[in-house]
């Protein structure tokens, strides 16, 4: 046990990584600015999936975690798309799924934006295009943005996010 402490102390805490952490203080600065600037201070998203295997969802739901805690940058994701800026779709566009997210896309109030995240709706994933699957998603849906991954890390969502919201 002594041994372990004291090679411990030596080699200090091996999980911080200083120079990622003020790059994403930067970009977590830039992206608020930009929120507060063009959605005054609070951007409302959707989150849909139209057919996924939940990956880029799970990385989604660590955006609310207390590292990048979107929420404090004026981000939040929302239950109803009728209180939605943002529609943020995940997965392939499935025969069943295509409808409800049409639907979720009516739904969301003018001025509305479409962010596809991961590879799955751009059709870059491994599957393709038979009776089941509807995509691409451009094919339905005016598409805004897409953030690329499978699935994209939170890091790459929020750089995309930043992105988005240079490019409107």
């Amino acid at each position: 046990m002594l041994r372990f402490w004291e090679k411990r102390t030596k080699t200090g805490i091996l999980t911080e990584h200083p120079e990622f952490d003020e790059e994403m203080a930067k970009i977590r600065h830039e992206l608020k600015d930009a929120v507060k600037k063009r959605f005054a201070g609070s951007l409302a998203i959707r989150m849909v999936d139209g057919g996924s295997c939940n990956a880029c969802e799970a990385e989604c739901n660590a955006l609310s975690n207390p590292y990048y805690d979107l929420e404090r940058l004026g981000i939040r994701f929302v239950a109803s798309p009728r209180h939605a800026d943002v529609m943020l779709l995940s997965g392939v566009q499935t025969f069943n799924m295509l409808p409800h997210v049409l639907d979720c896309w009516e739904q969301i109030p003018a001025p509305k934006w479409c962010i596809t995240l991961g590879d799955c709706p751009a059709m870059a994933a491994p599957f393709g295009k038979t009776f089941a699957v509807k995509g691409p998603a451009a094919d339905h849906l005016p598409v805004a943005h897409h953030i690329p991954g499978c699935p994209p890390s939170p890091e790459a969502i929020i750089r995309g996010l930043l992105a988005f919201l240079r490019k409107i």
